[in-house]
């Protein structure tokens, strides 16, 4: 069974590759939970950078599969929301990057995307969205970033570039190339500053409802996760005094 994402490791760089290119690399619930594992891979990894991208030339994702079940939850496997990732992640974008693929985009801290790219969110046109995709407007315009959810309607790599989404535009094929071109200079520099300005950074943004909410309930999952979370509910079932580890 072909795996819906890869994770290949090159020269301290990580590849994540969501694997579908017959769909488009639409998202279903087997890459929801493939690039989740992936983010935890590279987060206990020595590898100082990963790439994001798509197989295949035709797009970078058509977003969500139409035949997945279940309420999409973007939060889960985009970077740095459910699950925090203090390390460079990069999009390296070819063709249609659709809907809830937008937001993984997002979510990243750089993008190569080839110039004949296209970026859109159609969710409103649809009748369904997740809400990640409201931090967009406090990495571009904020008019830019309405008129992409509002009216759904497509903008192309050069308006993307001009806006502040795309850091580098390339020839069709070359998006991979360009972004490895930037991972190898990111890994050559010093990983604790690197680690250091993204968390300042993500502590600077404005972050929207889903992104509070998932730092939220990362704070409150540990609590509940914990030794002491344990010994508090055995010290009332055995009615005793509870010893606390902070653990």
């Amino acid at each position: 069974m072909t795996e819906a994402v890869t994770y290949e490791s090159r020269n301290r760089i990580a590849i994540i590759t969501i694997n579908r290119p017959k769909q488009m690399n639409a998202i279903d619930n087997q890459v929801e939970l493939e690039l989740a594992k992936a983010w935890l891979r590279f987060n206990a990894s020595e590898d100082r950078v990963a790439i994001l991208t798509g197989a295949g030339d035709r797009a970078f994702s058509a977003g969500r599969d139409r035949d997945a079940q279940g309420i999409p939850e973007y939060r889960k496997f985009a970077p740095g929301v459910d699950i925090t990732v203090e390390k460079p992640v990069i999009a390296a974008v070819a063709g249609w990057c659709i809907g809830g693929a937008l937001t993984l985009v997002q979510m990243c801290d750089l993008c190569v995307a080839t110039e004949d790219a296209k970026f859109s969110y159609p969710e409103a046109k649809l009748g369904f969205a997740g809400g990640l995709v409201a931090g967009l407007a406090v990495r571009i315009p904020h008019k830019v970033a309405m008129e992409l959810m509002l009216l759904g309607e497509p903008i192309d790599a050069q308006r993307a570039y001009q806006v502040g989404f795309v850091n580098r535009l390339v020839p069709p094929g070359q998006h991979l190339t360009e972004a490895l071109k930037i991972a190898e200079r990111l890994a050559n520099n010093a990983p604790l500053v690197l680690g250091m300005l993204k968390h300042f950074v993500s502590s600077t943004l404005p972050k929207g409802p889903v992104e509070r909410a998932a730092e939220a309930a990362r704070v409150t999952d540990g609590v509940f996760g914990s030794e002491d979370y344990r010994e508090g509910k055995a010290s009332m079932r055995e009615k005793r005094t509870p010893k606390f580890t902070g653990r």
